[in-house]
């Protein structure tokens, strides 16, 4: 099997929709051995920050010397992103090998009269399979959708559960309260392993914090604990902190934004907890040097400085208050222009609200997905609620566009999908718009 053929074959699974359970997925793996078991995993959930706090852990542990592996959703160009081992993605060999042999199981599934597994479910199995395969010591799983019935949760027993946020999003699949969304997050919580909550909101973090109580598993609340920020940029954070009696000062981080002040926190906590439970053995200065080449593609990225181009990829409501904070105090005074594309199944309304914090001028486009709202039914919304919106369905004109009347200070800011900025970030390095 080609790699092409391979993601043709994953992409094929898709017909059989995003259906939350374990059910497929114990079988599945049961079939192809239970690769997961072999695996020392640190389960990462949350609605926002789980992809950067994965990232902060991955590099950190390889840092100090570890084989770590990473599995992350959704990619932003190409597939193998999604899976990396060894500060590496995925060979395109490796993944048709692996596709090769989980697909074979899934179809005698169906033979056999039982439910096809699903798309993500066939690659979370590729992943495992992966993982084991390199024999590694850690792997950094994040769940994909939810926690209690996202297919990563099969694993039994990961060396720490991390949840790193709660806000509205996914409402049709998790849940239309904080409440029910948190319990759905909180169902990664497994009897007697340690959890670490970086969760502001009160009643969402009750509802964990009761999930931790009942299943015998110490919390560790990180969101009271100060992070005092001693510069800031485009180019990232130095700050301090101190978590359960351990000095962590001038950590530099170089993803830009308060928020990630508080995923590195999050991140290092984790770290902090197996350290002292004996569990991994860590040393200050690499495990610095590992947080600051951490990097999460897409967020917060400046693409260009003249003229100024970042990209970021807000998709809900609390995502794009992040970015609009970010805005306010990272970016040059002067003239902003976003470009936006979005989901029809996102809360775009709130999006929006935030986005009109940053700027009254955009251009609408439309992401690379059958789930997208048009750039016109965007550009109507916007303009409707006061701003200045025009219409571009297909991004690399959007793009172009944008480009042609941009001018130092001028800033162009692009969100709203990460599927958008996939394609934008594509466009940009290949020269498009120049």
């Amino acid at each position: 099997m080609e790699a092409k053929e391979a993601l043709d074959k994953i992409s094929s699974y898709e017909r059989f929709g995003s259906v939350l359970g374990l059910e497929r997925i114990k079988i599945l793996l049961e079939r192809l051995g239970n690769p997961e078991k072999s695996l020392k995993i640190l389960h990462i959930a949350g609605t926002n920050g789980k992809g950067s706090v994965s990232r902060f852990l991955y590099e950190g542990i390889q840092a100090n010397g570890y084989r770590a592996g990473l599995y992350t959703s959704p990619f932003l160009e190409v597939f193998n992103e999604r899976i990396e081992a060894d500060g590496r993605m995925i060979s395109d060999e490796e993944l048709a090998d692996l596709t090769d042999r989980v697909t074979g199981e899934a179809e005698k599934m169906v033979e056999e009269g039982m439910d096809s597994p699903t798309e993500f479910e066939v690659v979370t199995a590729i992943a495992f399979l992966f993982f084991q395969e390199k024999e590694l010591d850690y792997v950094v799983l994040e769940v994909g959708l939810g926690g209690r019935g996202d297919s990563t949760n099969v694993i039994d027993a990961p060396l720490i559960s991390v949840i790193t946020s709660i806000s509205m999003d996914h409402m049709d699949r998790l849940g239309n309260t904080l409440e029910e969304i948190a319990g759905e997050k909180a169902g990664i919580i497994k009897p007697g392993i340690p959890v670490v909550m970086n969760v502001n909101q009160r009643d969402a973090a009750r509802v964990i914090a009761s999930k931790a109580y009942k299943s015998g598993s110490k919390l560790f609340d990180v969101s009271p604990i100060p992070v005092r920020i001693l510069e800031e940029s485009l180019e990232g954070s130095t700050l301090n902190m101190e978590l359960f009696g351990t000095d962590y000062s001038d950590v530099r981080i170089s993803m830009a934004g308060r928020h990630q002040t508080e995923n590195i926190k999050t991140a290092l906590a984790a770290l902090e907890i197996l350290r002292k439970n004996g569990q991994i053995r860590l040393q200050r200065d690499r495990l610095y040097e590992g947080v600051l080449k951490a990097r999460q593609p897409g967020r917060m990225e400046l693409m260009a400085k003249d003229p100024m181009i970042l990209l970021d990829g807000a998709h809900n409501q609390a995502g794009a208050a992040a970015l609009a904070e970010a805005a306010e105090y990272l970016l040059p005074k002067g003239k902003i222009r976003m470009i936006i594309g979005a989901l029809a199944d996102k809360d775009v309304e709130g999006m929006i609200g935030e986005f009109l914090k940053i700027t009254k001028d955009f251009i609408a486009t439309e992401p690379n997905n059958e789930r997208r709202m048009t750039a016109g039914q965007l550009s109507d919304i916007i303009n409707d609620r006061g701003g200045n919106c025009k219409a571009i369905p297909e991004p690399a004109e959007a793009l172009k566009k944008a480009l042609s009347e941009q001018e130092p200070p001028d800033v162009l800011i692009a969100a709203g999908s990460l599927y958008l900025i996939g394609q934008l970030r594509g466009f940009i390095k290949n020269g498009i718009g120049k």
